[in-house]
């Protein structure tokens, strides 16, 4: 792929997603679609999927940085649901949609129609979570669909590499591969907690931010490529690079939460423009296979309408599978329910929202198109182009089919964000009241402590103690009056009013300092740190006014 080329697809994308950012769409959906047009149009650049781009530089990022921001203890409390959908779920989709293909299409060797179970197997949740945010899921919801996300493409690439080496002529036996599964998952979480391990003691010695999240960046690649590349036996084990990958963005992720506050700030922006910046490339790159699709087709050894027919039914499958599975797994008993450890079933249409998340991405069709060409004997790999062709049709299908409708599903059956927003509030209460009883206990202790250091008067020295009482008292009042109101009466509360006045005065500042700087009295790295110093409580002051802000 021409680098111009590269930059003009992701130029592109990145408008559509403002676009999609600016009318609260879905921006995947979009991309796709548009890129789907696109394609068609002549003169338009042939852009392949390289499989060793995504696996590599695009998955590991986007792993990592989900990693980073999920919860620990929620993953932990939701492994069950985690395991039964990310792995169970996973095996027994591969399996299922293998035989079925095999059935429709007997022409296509079983082993080959294993290998597109496994590509089809692991669904992507970047749209899924995007919309289950925008619309208020429940957190428990939340916490299932990313778990999920987190460990489906190691199981399912692990799945991946087993069934193509039975294609290939290198495969074993049931036991064989179950040892391959083991050892991927075993070593590749040792290779991420190693790493996390290593390179949290590595940051907190840095002490410094910038260094910090430089050397952040660097953690999803070299770990996956360490793992990936560690053969303890033969060539056959290795870890998995995923798990490693989550493994080590867990361990990191819980551990930023007592790092440096210049530190949490600098990761969030990075990895949240990291974030944009490949889910949208990779969305697009999906809409622009579409060539490479119906080249397949036409050289495809069966008849156009057998593949369209055996198309139709992988992706009615695919969808098909994850509803009854969901709903078995949440009505059978205690010890195999969904959502952990409750004593209570979740309402139903928890699982049906559930059953109905099941997009596929550009995992699917990075593993498609990274079906050798040949096998070890070297004949023509047998089902490569029908693999291929499947894979494309079950990702967009998926995507489009109920990316599309998942929106419109999650408001006809009522879940009500207030509920969550309730709860949320109450929690956010507590900590708030917690924080400022810490600070005034502080307060009390560190005063005595620092007015020994100084020679002041003691009555300027008990107006400095409550001044910053005040401060801390103010701050939490306004918090608190935040969480209570809703967005009319926040906006039209005593503080919004203040906020918006201080907000003015900051701005009266900047244009201050420009003009200096525009008339040559001011340097402009000393422009620079002023202008920093009045960022960030403008900062400050859009947080006190809307606490959710992200």
């Amino acid at each position: 792929m021409e680098l111009v080329t590269l930059m003009a697809v992701l130029a592109g994308a990145l408008g559509l997603t403002a676009v999609a950012r600016r009318y609260n769409l879905s921006a995947p959906l979009l991309i796709v679609v548009v890129a789907l047009a696109v394609s068609y149009l002549p003169g338009v650049p042939r852009i392949e999927l390289e499989p060793e781009l995504i696996l590599t530089l695009v998955l590991p990022p986007l792993l990592y940085s989900t990693a980073l921001d999920s919860s620990f203890a929620q993953f932990r409390a939701a492994s069950r649901p985690i395991i039964a959908l990310g792995v169970v779920l996973v095996v027994v989709t591969a399996f299922v949609v293998g035989f079925v293909v095999h059935l429709v299409l007997p022409e296509l060797p079983l082993a080959s129609a294993l290998v597109l179970g496994a590509v089809v197997a692991p669904p992507d949740a970047v749209t899924a979570v995007a919309i289950g945010r925008r619309l208020g899921l429940p957190r428990r919801l939340m916490t299932v669909l990313t778990g999920e996300s987190l460990v489906n493409d190691a199981a399912a690439l692990t799945l991946y590499k087993i069934t193509l080496a039975a294609v290939l002529g290198a495969a074993g036996s049931i036991g064989h591969g179950f040892l391959i599964f083991l050892v991927a998952a075993v070593l590749g979480i040792a290779v991420g907690l190693v790493a996390g391990l290593l390179v949290g003691f590595i940051r907190r010695k840095l002490d410094d931010p910038l260094m910090e999240s430089v050397f952040g960046i660097i953690v999803p690649f070299a770990v996956y490529v360490i793992a990936e590349h560690i053969h303890p036996f033969s060539a056959d084990f290795s870890g998995s690079g995923v798990l490693a990958v989550v493994a080590a963005g867990l361990y990191l992720g819980n551990q930023s939460l007592r790092s440096g506050s210049a530190t949490r700030v600098q990761d969030s922006s990075v990895w949240a423009s990291l974030d944009v910046l490949l889910e949208t490339l990779v969305f697009a790159l999906m809409g622009l296979q579409l060539p490479f699709v119906l080249e397949n087709m036409d050289s495809a050894a069966p008849s156009n309408g057998a593949l369209v027919l055996a198309a139709v039914v992988v992706l009615v499958v695919t969808i098909g599978i994850r509803i009854p599975y969901v709903f078995l797994t949440g009505v059978l008993p205690h010890a195999l329910r969904l959502f952990g450890g409750e004593r209570t079933r979740p309402p139903l249409r928890y699982f049906t929202i559930l059953s109905w998340t099941g997009m596929r991405g550009v995992v699917t069709l990075a593993a498609a198109t990274g079906v050798p060409l040949v096998t070890s004997t070297g004949a023509p790999f047998p089902g490569r182009e029908e693999i291929q062709l499947f894979a494309f049709v079950v990702a967009v299908g998926t995507l489009l089919i109920q990316g599309l409708t998942l929106p419109v599903l999650i408001r006809r059956i009522g879940i009500d964000p207030e509920l969550e927003a309730e709860h949320d509030d109450e929690q956010e209460k507590y900590a708030r009241e917690q924080a400022m009883h810490a600070a005034m206990r502080r307060l009390d202790d560190l005063m005595p402590e620092v007015l020994s250091k100084v020679d002041i008067p003691e009555e300027r020295a008990d107006r400095l103690v409550a001044r910053l009482r005040g401060l801390v008292e103010s701050r939490y009042q306004a918090a608190i009056a935040g969480i209570s109101l809703n967005s009319e009466e926040r906006e039209a509360s005593p503080h919004a009013a203040f906020v918006r006045a201080r907000r003015e005065l900051l701005l009266a500042q900047r244009e201050a300092v420009l003009a200096c700087r525009e008339a040559g009295d001011l340097d402009d790295d000393v422009l620079r740190k002023v202008l920093r110093e009045l960022d960030l409580e403008e900062l400050s002051l859009s947080a006190t006014l809307n606490p959710r802000l992200s």
